[in-house]
């Protein structure tokens, strides 16, 4: 169990460059900020470190990786050990050559490496060419133990699959967190794009609601060129938020500008809304089988005790 009542939440919302290591103490200056704020708990954008390289595909981007533990781990570890937070990152790693994968690092307060998490969903759509990059994660959906709490981190894409959720809140998550890079494509009109924005802040706010935790969704903002001329790029619509267990919003960031903001979020009222809505004590386990199939064929479905009448 928690050990906080009341946990201070800090988020950084920012744009990234192509220079890196000018991102990554830009970084440092904005988690300085919100633990100065008194932030316990700090979580980072998806792939903060560089600009968003999945727009095209070119083996080159390859060299924007590295291991775990390894020269980011070092450098995130030693922020983390300095103000004394836990910190949620989110690194390209290199596990082997042609092996790589999209990875949450979470770092304990003394800067030790609490536990990873490898991205399970990869999305390969226009401007989104991740299935090049990323191996799909192979360490399954399971919390990570801080001082404090347990904390139920996936990766972007993943945020719109209530099952992820729901098999970190069944091992006893106290909260979801996703770090995120989304945005929008020039060519669709402004109603698609906000419905767009609307939808993704509401499916997490239904994590929120079906499993009666906490959401921390983290999304980049600003503009990034396509390296290849055949899009307009994409611009990230920010929209950073933190919602309640009944999806009650918390806090949300602007769409267009870079923040760091701290939330106060009450870690004991999920206690009470699982009692008001007992969801876990009400599913029917034994009918969800199904779930783990691609689909359903309902021409082979054959119902219990079924009588056929000549």
């Amino acid at each position: 169990m928690t050990k906080h009542k009341t946990l201070k939440v800090g988020i950084v919302q920012q744009a990234c460059t192509a220079d890196v290591e000018a991102n990554k103490q830009n970084l440092k200056r904005n988690i300085a900020d919100v633990a100065a704020q008194g932030a316990e708990l700090v979580v980072l954008q998806e792939l903060h470190n560089s600009l968003y390289f999945c727009q095209v595909e070119s083996t080159d981007n390859f060299d924007l990786a590295e291991p775990i533990p390894g020269p980011s781990t070092d450098f995130y570890g030693q922020i983390a050990r300095q103000h004394g937070i836990v910190l949620v990152t989110s690194l390209f790693e290199r596990r082997a050559a042609g092996l790589y994968h999209n990875t949450a690092v979470v770092f304990e307060r003394d800067g030790s490496i609490a536990g990873k998490y490898r991205k399970m969903h990869i999305p390969d759509d226009p401007a989104y060419y991740e299935k090049f990059y990323f191996t799909p994660g192979d360490m399954g959906f399971h919390p990570i133990d801080t001082s404090v709490g347990r904390l139920g981190v996936q990766v972007c894409w993943d945020q719109w699959y209530p099952e992820g959720a729901r098999l970190m809140a069944l091992q006893g998550a106290e909260l979801l967190i996703y770090p995120t890079a989304i945005g929008y494509e020039s060519s669709d009109t402004p109603d698609e794009q906000e419905r767009q924005r609307e939808a993704w802040t509401t499916v997490q706010r239904g994590h929120a609601v079906a499993n009666g935790l906490p959401v921390i969704a983290v999304n980049r903002t600003g503009h990034e060129p396509d390296p290849s001329g055949q899009t307009n790029g994409i611009s990230f619509w920010g929209s950073s938020f933190v919602a309640g267990p009944q999806g009650e919003l918390l806090y949300r960031a602007p769409k267009d500008e870079a923040v760091n903001a701290v939330i106060e979020v009450d870690m004991q009222r999920s206690e009470n809304v699982r009692r008001w809505w007992p969801f876990l004590r009400d599913r029917r386990i034994e009918e969800f089988g199904p779930l783990a199939k691609r689909f359903i064929d309902r021409n082979n479905i054959q119902a219990p005790n079924a009588t056929t009448i000549a």
